[in-house]
């Protein structure tokens, strides 16, 4: 293999600690602290921080790195505190008429869930479709079949949609089951029918190239695959969209919000147009400056590369996992699904009838040994990124003999 395309050397890692839990939780690289611990120390000294190249420079540097993850311009980039608040800023910006509805897959990740839910007051009916056979989830989750790549998830959406849908709401790919979902067909595909696809992107940013060609919004923090600080993440929207969106009411959503040359208690503003129409207020500028640096570092070693790092890793394990019985048989599913273009960088083993005891205790045996996974709704989940290496596989083959 070739060498990774995040150098180990950029984080605080040892060989005590086999980190696989970006998915929760990504470890931030060293310069992230160095560049908040400078921000801070402006702090102590006022005086020392300048209007242009702080207050307002470091948040525009940082929407300019977030375009680039998704591709997109810095002027469709919300700077927003997490995925949860990009999605209620869409949920309530949006104008709805009583009867409207709200499609989502079912098992979606609560962030993903309670900005539509809280629309009920206002009439707007959300509703949830199983994405393949024996799917389920809630007080069933554990009772439910995984995903297979014969599984049509995208036809089973779209034949859900109906005359009063007004939003498909979407993980890009999923937290527990690992699944990925095309989010470029769906977007046409909702397009076409007039449904604005609204995509919970966090699982994938920073380590899938992103093709937002047909969606209409996209939402994401910057604490997992992105590897920044948590209360720091990015909105995008279509422009198009984003015009009939209703503001948030903030002093920073109008023209020359920050210009002071100009008298504040002048309220003969626009609201404005661009991303920043729908950000809430006063920024943390020493999360921008923190997700700046981390969302540089990702950008630098370049999305594409460190998918394919990924994909590396993920055939390597499971060629390994193939070999042990107890196993196997879901090495055999993940790699049909990897092959098939249907996973991030989750790999997510289903329980298998063993049960929530048994998983626990087997979380608990990679902690004796130093491994850190995750197990959600039945699914053990084991998540490489660009610094892993392949003596990280074998120690994860290892544990799981």
């Amino acid at each position: 293999m070739t060498l990774p395309p995040l150098n180990p050397a950029l984080f605080h890692l040892d060989a005590d600690h086999l980190w696989l839990m970006h998915c929760s939780e990504g470890p931030v690289p060293r310069s992230v602290v160095r560049s908040i611990r400078a921000y801070l120390h402006k702090e102590l000294w006022p005086w020392e921080l300048k209007w242009k190249e702080d207050y307002l420079g470091i948040p525009d540097a940082l929407r300019r790195e977030a375009a680039r993850i998704v591709g997109g311009e810095a002027a469709d980039i919300t700077l927003t505190p997490s995925t949860s608040s990009g999605l209620v800023a869409v949920a309530q910006g949006m104008r709805w008429s009583r009867g409207d509805e709200v499609v989502a897959p079912l098992g979606e990740f609560p962030t993903n869930i309670w900005p539509w839910k809280a629309l009920e007051a206002r009439g707007v009916r959300f509703r949830e479709i199983p994405l393949w056979e024996g799917h389920q989830a809630g007080a069933a989750a554990w009772s439910s079949t995984p995903p297979a790549a014969g599984d049509d998830v995208e036809a089973r959406l779209l034949a859900a949609l109906g005359h009063s849908t007004r939003v498909l709401a979407v993980s890009w790919v999923r937290f527990q089951d690992g699944l990925r979902l095309d989010i470029a067909s769906l977007g046409a595909a909702c397009r076409a029918r007039g449904v604005h696809l609204v995509v919970d992107g966090i699982q994938g940013a920073g380590t899938l190239p992103a093709d937002l060609s047909g969606a209409s919004a996209f939402a994401s923090g910057g604490h997992k695959g992105l590897l920044g600080p948590q209360g720091q993440g990015f909105l995008w929207t279509d422009p198009a969209f984003r015009k009939d969106l209703i503001p948030l009411g903030s002093w920073m959503s109008v023209e020359e919000g920050t210009a002071f040359d100009r008298a504040s208690t002048d309220h003969d503003r626009a609201w404005l147009a661009d991303g920043q129409r729908m950000e809430p207020g006063t920024l943390s500028i020493v999360s921008c400056a923190g997700a700046l640096e981390s969302f540089r570092t990702v950008n630098e070693a370049g999305i594409p590369a460190i998918a394919a790092h990924i994909r590396l890793l993920q055939e390597r394990f499971l060629e390994g996992l193939a070999k042990n019985p107890a196993w196997a048989g879901e090495a055999g599913r993940l790699r049909t699904l990897l092959e098939a273009g249907r996973l991030g960088s989750i790999l997510s083993l289903h329980h298998g009838g063993r049960g929530p005891a048994a998983m626990h205790e087997l979380l608990m045996k990679g902690m004796r040994r130093g491994v850190y996974a995750s197990v959600r709704e039945g699914y053990l989940r084991v998540a490489f990124h660009g610094w892993h290496e392949p003596e990280d596989v074998e120690r994860v083959v290892d544990w799981l003999e």
